[in-house]
């Protein structure tokens, strides 16, 4: 996972608009991440943004309620974890939905805040996100950086928000958090569709398929080369993205 500025993350991500996308059954999936404790919510636009990229979504088969591995993006091992923490839980999440210039009712923007408590005065732990897409497999698209509970405190709330870029097909998707001990990986506690609606059927899409009338620019990141653009139209781009800064929407249940 490459951290960078806002500033890099915008030239980064409009450098490499225009790369023609790949098909579904091959195309990696890729997104940009921000996340933290009190950052503005309805849009990746501060603090260090990071650019994802993972295996071609997984669309066939059965879905375990629970994924319960370590994070190997931690040092963790992919093993299957026993039972939960009593200890730690999650008392609510959240989801904002940002990014439809379309107008077709997908989002590609993702708001995810959720807050844990826990019996312990203070706590650091990470998490690990998951989408399923249509009851699919489940298939991360995050990872939090380590974060500090503090008792059952909400000032600990934390956001991670996402802009899927390629790989996501237009449909429904579920979320699921996974909370993990930020000092030997152990699995603490999950949250999921089974446990709040605001977790379930989640229309969203990438921002490839995002093909907007108002002439916003859609972005493709193709890791298998591609062609430069110039500085005029790299302005250019700047200019309409910060035109069109996507507003949150927050979805009824």
């Amino acid at each position: 996972m490459k951290l960078m500025t806002r500033t890099t993350a915008m030239l980064f991500l409009l450098s490499l608009a225009a790369v023609g996308a790949a098909e579904i059954d091959s195309e990696p999936r890729q997104s940009l991440t921000a996340q933290g404790n009190g950052i503005t919510r309805g849009g990746v636009v501060e603090g260090d943004i990071s650019f994802d990229e993972f295996d071609r979504l997984q669309t066939e088969g059965s879905r375990s309620s629970r994924v319960t591995t370590s994070s190997p993006e931690k040092g963790g091992d992919a093993i299957l974890q026993s039972a939960g923490n009593s200890n730690f839980w999650f008392y609510e999440a959240d989801v904002e939905l940002f990014a439809d210039f379309d107008r077709d009712g997908y989002y590609y923007g993702i708001d995810l805040l959720f807050d844990v408590d826990t019996i312990y005065l203070a706590a650091d732990v990470y998490a690990v996100i998951y989408l399923s897409y249509e009851f699919g497999p489940w298939n991360e698209y995050a990872v939090t950086d380590d974060f500090t509970v503090l008792g059952s405190a909400s000032s600990d709330a934390y956001t991670v928000e996402t802009e899927l870029v390629s790989g996501y097909p237009t449909g429904s998707y579920d979320i699921l958090i996974e909370l993990f001990d930020a000092y030997d990986d152990a699995y603490l506690a999950s949250f999921g569709p089974e446990d709040t609606s605001e977790l379930a059927y989640l229309p969203l899409e990438d921002s490839t398929r995002d093909v907007a009338s108002t002439g916003a620019p859609q972005v493709v990141v193709n890791s298998g080369g591609g062609g430069s653009l110039s500085w005029l139209l790299l302005l250019g781009l700047l200019a309409v993205r910060m035109t069109f800064r996507p507003h949150a929407a927050r979805l009824s249940k």
